[in-house]
């Protein structure tokens, strides 16, 4: 397996003369394996609760790749909007106050830090306020577009596995590999109430917060949560973890073959 320091950063630079520095240091490949010197790009999209993040997150271990989490910048740019006061229904405001951001991921071994204009946000971005603000943010085509832009620089030199709502039809509809990870609703939500241990009054309120992010997701005009039409659906209702990822490393071979 090859393991990428925690060094490596993308800097996401908002203005039309930021520059992206890309670092990559390998340590070792454990004896009887060589690395593959094709490097894909493997999308994975589905919904809140489908398991996408943690399956992006071991697969990118397992194959040496960088895991980028493109919620991660959503996340940012809604606690920006908070942080300046910002509507989240004001889609011109919300550009502009993405042009003016920096936000940089620096994918490390207990996972994606957040940066947010040189700050360490990586735990409050998973806070409630900012979980529904980014769903409300992440509607507007505007930010979306410059999301998307930031998005393909990232991996535009493959290596990396990017997981998301729209990564397959929208950020690289030419990826490699496309999975879309669902389950069934209940599922999803007892699965998120598990994540966060909660239960009674907060636990009705995470499920109702759920269930409109599916509703936002898949309706909305821009970049609606929808499988690429070339993606593998992968339904994880009755599979475990494990079993996922036994399913996608399959897939992911099957492309690394001469």
């Amino acid at each position: 397996m090859v393991w990428i320091e925690s060094l490596v950063s993308y800097p996401i630079l908002a203005s039309a003369k930021g520059r992206r520095t890309i670092a990559h240091r390998v340590q070792s490949l454990p004896p009887g394996m060589v690395a593959s010197p094709r490097k894909l790009i493997i999308a994975i999209d589905g919904p809140a609760g489908a398991g996408k993040s943690t399956i992006a997150s071991r697969l990118a271990r397992k194959l040496g790749y960088v895991n980028l989490e493109s919620g991660a910048m959503y996340r940012a740019l809604a606690l920006k909007a908070i942080q300046w006061d910002v509507s989240f229904d004001d889609g011109p405001a919300l550009v502009k106050l993405a042009h003016n951001a920096r936000i940089h991921l620096e994918p490390s071994m207990g996972g994606n830090r957040v940066l947010l204009d040189g700050r360490d946000v990586s735990q409050r971005v998973r806070e409630p306020d900012v979980t529904e603000a980014a769903s409300r943010v992440s509607v507007h085509p505007g930010v979306r577009q410059w999301m998307v832009a930031r998005q393909k620089e990232m991996g535009a030199g493959g290596g990396v596995v990017m997981e998301g709502r729209d990564i397959g039809t929208k950020v690289f509809p030419e990826a490699d590999v496309k999975i879309f990870l669902d389950a069934d609703p209940g599922v999803r939500e007892q699965r998120r109430l598990q994540q966060q241990n909660v239960s009674g009054a907060a636990a009705h309120a995470i499920v109702a917060e759920l269930r409109e992010r599916d509703r936002r997701d898949r309706t909305r005009a821009t970049s609606p949560l929808v499988p690429a039409s070339d993606a593998l659906l992968l339904d994880s209702t009755e599979l475990s973890e494990d079993e996922v990822l036994r399913r996608v490393e399959e897939l992911v071979q099957s492309k690394l073959k001469p």
